[in-house]
């Protein structure tokens, strides 16, 4: 089987990214951007779903967080883009619950190629220390749209911002691994057209 790692750069006036991500990993993270709380969820992210990945981010910073993390949610969507491939042999869904202390996340994925972002829930406070909560939105979008996945994120309840949002990302690490895992039982791919791609 062929490794399943790829390194995507991106640089804009806004913006300079680099993601490397190898599916096939354990967890160990290398993780610089100018978001702390992005890099904390990162972090929480390639742990759970067992990647090896480097994010390396430099952007705007001094106007706001959203440049950095929404292009940092595409270069990591194509990042995983090239290293599923043709994605032969793959499980193609996953599903996880992540309980975070009072909050309780679930994502489910299709690695469908088609790209979609269903969000269902509160986050309760506008601000985790100075990141705009919103942004959690706007990077799943473009992780969805750039990996082309079917991307189902429930929140069913929490009080604290911050560990809804960590569900949410140990949650998506989960979910990720489940579908991206080879299963010998599976002939091409689990797709009655014959193609994921």
């Amino acid at each position: 089987m062929r490794k399943r790692e790829a390194t995507v750069r991106r640089k804009t006036n806004e913006t300079t990214i680099e993601v490397t991500i190898n599916i096939d990993g354990k967890g160990k993270g290398v993780i610089e951007t100018d978001v702390p709380f992005m890099s904390h969820m990162l972090d929480l992210f390639t742990r759970h779903g067992l990647f090896d990945a480097t994010f390396i981010a430099k952007g705007d910073i001094d106007i706001d967080d959203h440049h950095t993390t929404e292009d940092i949610g595409i270069v990591l969507g194509e990042a995983l883009k090239q290293a599923l491939g043709d994605k032969q042999g793959i499980r193609r869904y996953g599903n996880a619950f992540v309980p975070m202390d009072d909050a309780l996340a679930q994502v489910t994925v299709d690695l469908s190629n088609r790209p979609h972002l269903e969000f269902r829930g509160e986050l309760p406070s506008q601000k985790v220390g100075t990141f705009d909560t919103e942004l959690v939105h706007e990077f799943l979008w473009k992780l969805a749209l750039e990996a082309r996945i079917n991307l189902h994120v429930n929140v069913h309840y929490g009080r604290n911002t911050h560990h809804i949002i960590e569900a949410i990302f140990k949650a998506l690490g989960r979910a990720l691994d489940e579908a991206t895992q080879i299963d010998p039982r599976v002939n091409g791919v689990p797709s009655t057209k014959g193609s994921l791609s």
